[in-house]
């Protein structure tokens, strides 16, 4: 059904991972799709991940809709205000824009099993520069566009790792801040009819997650939340978030939900949607994902498990005892 038919929207990040499938997602409902990213032509990058603006264009163009490229580094902000400016003058309009550009990935690998005062300062700028920051940027050029029209959807891609330890301080701080800034930005859009989310994806078999899964030493499977990494166990691909934001923006109550945060699982039961797989994995507050996940024996059998989200309050209270596992970029 191409319900986006008409609607211009923006994926930043999108040659791999979470932009990649979010693009096509669009692109199957049937919209315009700008898309960002610093690699062009398809080449396959140090940690052996390949992921171009062009290999996504065209897996855009095969699920029926139009893909435009713009090579732009998000860092750099006089690239952004000209992807805006050309959208302007091409469309004369913006429906949605997602902001997902992220260039932390590399630097996290590298200081991964380290504190962080034993991580060079840099990687806080390389977490939340591309990232929180350039999130911040694209907005402004946004809503310059939609507040016109009064009407618009700006998504910004955060984690579990804003409610709980992942990764790192940098990154958790960067993801905290990231559904800050989106609730901030609602309360100013709100009256301009222009929606702004945050969004949280659950564990997602992007390239780059499905790499490290592959290589993680056997024993690291002893742990029971490492084994359920081994195992796939309920994993999303970066397809289930794309149809989920593809629903949102044609969501005639979707002002009800701007300013919050918003989980691709639960959204894609509340719209009755499914994965690439046709599966429809559960939210990861729920006791179904959380019980399994301690038992492993339950894997087998989730459906024995209550399909009942834990509610706020009580994830809060835990959330120094997290596991450390969530959305991969």
């Amino acid at each position: 059904m191409k319900h986006l038919e008409g609607k211009i929207t923006v994926v930043t990040g999108a040659t791999r991972g979470l932009g990649k499938g979010i693009a096509i997602a669009l692109g199957e409902a049937g919209a315009t799709v700008y898309i960002t990213g610093r690699t062009l032509e398809r080449s396959t990058s140090d940690d052996g991940v390949s992921g171009s603006l062009q290999e996504t264009q065209s897996a855009v163009e095969q699920a029926g809709g139009v893909c435009i490229p713009m090579q732009v580094d998000h860092s750099d902000d006089e690239q952004v205000r000209l992807l805006f400016e050309r959208i302007q003058d091409e469309q004369g309009q913006l429906d949605l824009l997602v902001n997902n550009a992220y260039a932390g990935v590399q630097a996290l690998t590298d200081a991964s099993g380290k504190p962080f005062w034993e991580s060079e300062p840099s990687l806080w700028d390389a977490c939340n520069n591309v990232g929180l920051r350039s999130h911040y940027v694209a907005s402004i050029f946004a809503a310059r566009m939609m507040t016109p029209h009064q009407q618009g959807l700006i998504c910004t891609i955060s984690s579990w790792g804003s409610l709980s330890y992942i990764f790192s301080p940098p990154y958790g701080a960067g993801k905290s801040a990231c559904d800050r800034l989106a609730a901030d930005m609602a309360i100013e859009l709100k009256p301009q009819n222009i929606a702004s989310l945050s969004i949280w994806p659950g564990i997602v078999g992007t390239e780059k997650f499905t790499q490290f899964a592959a290589n993680m030493d056997e024993s690291a499977g002893l742990d029971p939340k490492n084994s359920a990494i081994k195992e796939r166990y309920n994993w999303e691909t970066p397809l289930l978030t794309g149809r989920v934001i593809a629903a949102l923006a044609t969501d005639s109550t979707v002002m009800r939900r701007t300013g919050r945060v918003q989980i691709v699982a639960e959204l894609a039961k509340h719209y009755g949607l499914v994965d690439k797989n046709g599966e429809r994995p559960v939210s990861l507050r729920s006791l179904r994902f959380v019980l399994p996940l301690v038992f492993p024996a339950l894997r087998k059998s989730p459906w024995l498990v209550p399909n009942i989200n834990v509610p706020w309050s009580l994830l809060l209270l835990q959330s120094l005892s997290s596991p450390k596992i969530g959305a991969a970029e």
